[in-house]
């Protein structure tokens, strides 16, 4: 496998001394997983945060190998790592991202929507201005992967967005992540207690 495009790390997880795996949603390709030297040392450790938005370079010998992945930062979500509460949405998003979809299947309409909701948890001035993106990209994957569903109403106030969020919590552990091999909600968990906090 040979790929070179724009790509969203949502996973990286220690190899060996200094490795790493990485995990990274492309538009053409969906999923894809790769080797990358030297990913827990100084110079890769802020390319290697999941949300970053990358320039990646994969290379296979052979379709049995795991290919090797070669990161350029483009876009780094590192600053709002420092906020509560956009890290904890941060973190979700990559977490389900990485955890639900099978590898290389292609989903562009779900890189497209996670570009916007990444973006939207960075710029917007608190999670009034991005948890609609994040309950319609959590009821777009559950769509894309054959669940159904209807579509939120993005207009919809506060209050009502985090109704839906919370509603949403278990057909997600039920169907998305039941075979999940580690507890995964649990980064959903936390962002809703540190949304609940917000309603009172």
């Amino acid at each position: 496998m040979n790929l070179s495009a724009p790509a969203i790390l949502v996973a990286s997880r220690p190899h060996a001394e200094t490795a790493a795996i990485a995990r990274l949603l492309t538009q053409e390709q969906g999923l894809v997983a790769g080797y990358v030297a030297g990913g827990r040392g100084r110079r890769l450790r802020p390319v290697m945060i999941p949300g970053n938005l990358v320039a990646l370079e994969l290379r296979a010998r052979s379709a049995s190998q795991l290919p090797f992945a070669r990161l350029e930062l483009i876009e780094s979500r590192g600053p709002w790592l420092s906020e509560p509460l956009p890290a904890a949405a941060l973190q979700w998003a990559c977490a389900l991202t990485a955890s639900a979809l099978p590898e290389r299947n292609p989903y562009p309409g779900l890189f497209q929507a996670l570009c916007g909701l990444l973006d939207a948890i960075c710029k917007a001035p608190s999670a009034r201005g991005w948890l609609a993106a994040m309950v319609l990209y959590e009821a777009m994957l559950m769509r894309e992967l054959g669940y159904g569903g209807s579509k939120p109403d993005a207009g919809a106030p506060f209050e009502q967005q985090f109704a839906t969020f919370r509603a949403l919590h278990k057909p997600l552990a039920r169907y998305l992540l039941a075979d999940a091999r580690t507890d995964v909600m649990a980064a959903r968990v936390a962002l809703g207690e540190r949304l609940a906090r917000m309603m009172a």
